[in-house]
């Protein structure tokens, strides 16, 4: 698939049962209901997916589902981060035998000094055809990636052709790197639990990446910020602000995605692989009281 990658690309959470293993049939349900709520594509296998905690047989089999599921429909990117730069070429090849648009690779965890940022880069490039989407992603890997490292990134290594952005204050980081000489060959992905998504659009993202349980919505914002909207756009995500607040919490955002997307019928089981954040009650009396407030369960599933 060689179309440019834009718009909403949700970060898809990986359906496990209700003891944990890996639910297969409810892969492909997920893609239908995405498919309809009218995203542009899906990212399998990123933090939200719990790539981190499949095995490298999982992983792989679960790029391949998505792959399948998706039947050409969606583009699939398959995160295919980590910590040795010999295992991220094997998944990143595997990703693309099954048929992945893209891969996105984090820097491995701690990794230091812009020289082995670059090689690892360059070796995952070097064995694939597809383009990578970099994730700039600080809190999680510890591993800094100004602008002009982006922006390098491009310029020497063809397939580094897009950057998940979510060093905050990503704003201020989409217009220094769009500002750099190099930087206006990436295509730049908000992310960061569209917490400024309409700034980051306004500033020449041409999408987002992120986990949001209501995608629909976002494509909504996303379609009226390419009208011209953008009076229209900053509406809706107005609407929906504290909701994106509620949900983006740290330590249980998982959760509660994972409960909504439960509910809205996309996938069997919110079950959140150990170590994993679980709702109490109390938790999930707020949840439901905010989703009663702005109606959120109203959008068409």
């Amino acid at each position: 698939m060689s179309l440019e990658l834009a718009g909403v690309i949700p970060i898809a959470v990986t359906p496990f049962d209700d003891d944990g293993r890996v639910d297969e049939a409810a892969i492909a349900t997920l893609v239908d209901v995405e498919a309809r709520w009218g995203v542009h594509g899906l990212n399998v296998l990123g933090i939200m997916g719990e790539a981190h905690k499949l095995g490298e047989t999982e992983r792989r089999r679960v790029a391949e589902l998505f792959c399948k599921a998706a039947a050409g429909r969606l583009p699939i990117v398959v995160g295919t981060s980590h910590g040795g730069t010999g295992v991220a070429v094997e998944l990143s090849q595997a990703a693309e035998a099954a048929g992945a648009a893209a891969v996105m690779v984090a820097p491995p965890i701690g990794l230091r000094g812009d020289a082995a940022i670059v090689a690892h880069y360059r070796q995952v490039a070097a064995a694939i055809a597809i383009p990578i989407v970099v994730q700039d992603e600080p809190l999680t890997t510890g591993v800094l990636m100004s602008a002009e490292l982006l922006a390098r990134l491009a310029t020497e290594i063809e397939a580094c052709r897009y950057v998940k952005l979510e060093e905050l204050p990503t704003p201020t980081k989409v217009t220094a790197l769009r500002r750099l000489p190099g930087g206006d060959r990436l295509r730049i992905f908000a992310g960061a639990n569209a917490m400024y998504f309409v700034e980051e659009l306004a500033r020449g993202a041409v999408g987002i990446m992120t986990g949001f349980a209501f995608p629909d919505v976002l494509v909504e914002i996303y379609d009226r910020f390419r009208r011209s909207d953008a009076v229209g756009a900053a509406a809706v995500y107005d609407r929906v602000a504290s909701y994106i607040r509620y949900e983006g919490q740290p330590g249980i955002g998982l959760a509660l995605r994972k409960e909504v997307l439960r509910r809205r019928g996309a996938i069997a089981s919110a079950f959140v692989r150990p170590p994993g954040p679980r709702l109490d009650d109390v938790t999930r009396a707020e949840l439901t009281a905010i989703l009663d407030r702005l109606g959120l369960l109203t959008v068409k599933a």
